[in-house]
């Protein structure tokens, strides 16, 4: 089972950071795709050998987070011939991801999604990766009682109901849908018009995989989707600073050549 993954990351360092050394080793392929501005990304990506796809597809610089432009740009770095993933910079997955993917063999029709922990407590998030509660225990049992759960997306309307968001989008290049919406100049709406593709009869929820999913203290939902505004993870509420900015400021005469320095 061949798996390739691409994610955005755009002033998100600070999470990819704690996730990109442990996800990377579960796909065939990764890219991650970041404004050619974002030093930070484009850093982490050569220490851990995963290949970086710096674009202005995001268009960060003029006020604007295209993510589904970006994501279209990351799918063209990937061979496109078995299943794909989308996942979020700020998403850990658990070790045995590839080995539950495996086993329960995916439907090359379906799309697929998870559920996900929440850890804003960065010092709780060192204790937990310093000594793991199991989530995977005996080849039987899913714990989830170590970090609040996530709400999943369910739309009571015809057609609609369980949506896989963005943070986990999973699905097989044989479907024929090979490019994200970008109607949008935000991250609201781009991946559940992407999932709205399938009937909901081929959405699909893998239980057998919780995400941990990494917030900043001051997250509240759509608080990063025009670009990264919250905190950086491990800054406590009182004390916040200023996120590093992937957005060019008001002034800023660096000309696009120097940025892709």
């Amino acid at each position: 089972m061949k798996i390739e993954c691409v994610i955005t990351s755009v002033g998100y360092a600070d999470f990819l950071c704690e996730t990109l050394p442990h996800n990377r080793v579960l796909f065939d392929h990764m890219v991650v795709v970041t404004a050619p501005e974002d030093k930070e990304t484009r850093r982490l990506c050569e220490f851990w050998n995963v290949t970086c796809v710096p674009t202005d597809a995001f268009e960060t610089r003029w006020g604007k987070f295209c993510k589904g432009k970006a994501i279209n740009e990351g799918l063209q770095a990937l061979d496109r011939d078995a299943y794909l993933l989308h996942l979020d910079a700020d998403i850990l997955l658990p070790p045995l991801t590839r080995k539950h993917l495996e086993f329960i063999k995916p439907n090359p029709d379906f799309i697929y999604g998870i559920d996900r922990h929440i850890c804003r407590d960065y010092d709780e998030w060192r204790s937990f990766m310093a000594m793991p509660q199991l989530q995977h225990e005996n080849k039987a049992y899913v714990h989830m009682d170590k970090f609040p759960m996530g709400t999943r997306l369910c739309v009571e309307a015809d057609g609609w109901g369980y949506i896989p968001i963005g943070f986990f989008q999973l699905w097989h290049a044989s479907s024929g849908n090979l490019k994200y919406p970008e109607d949008h100049s935000d991250a609201g709406r781009t991946d559940t018009m992407f999932a709205m593709q399938w009937p909901r009869a081929k959405r699909a929820l893998i239980p057998e995989i919780v995400g941990y999913h990494l917030e900043s203290v001051d997250a509240h939902v759509a608080a990063n989707w025009n670009g990264r505004v919250t905190a950086r993870f491990g800054d406590f509420a009182g004390e916040l600073k200023p996120p590093v900015s992937a957005a060019r400021r008001p002034g800023d005469t660096t000309s696009k050549a120097e940025y892709h320095k």
